[in-house]
């Protein structure tokens, strides 16, 4: 793989990571019991997803 023949200035190096950056998590609402939960991911604390029992949640035995 070719090696650069000039250094590159820091400027250049900052200017290409601008772009990284972080991004908040989707989060929307349970559509059965309303608490926030991540999008597309079985609801944490009733374990329904789409409208249809998946898991039952730990704490709910």
């Amino acid at each position: 793989m070719p090696n650069p023949k000039r250094r590159h200035s820091k400027t250049r190096g900052r200017k290409r990571r601008t772009h990284y950056k972080a991004v908040a998590p989707a989060v929307g609402l349970c559509s059965n019991c309303g608490e926030p939960k991540m999008m597309h991911r079985v609801c944490p604390s009733c374990g329904y997803y789409d409208g249809k029992s998946v898991t039952i949640p730990k704490g709910k035995n």
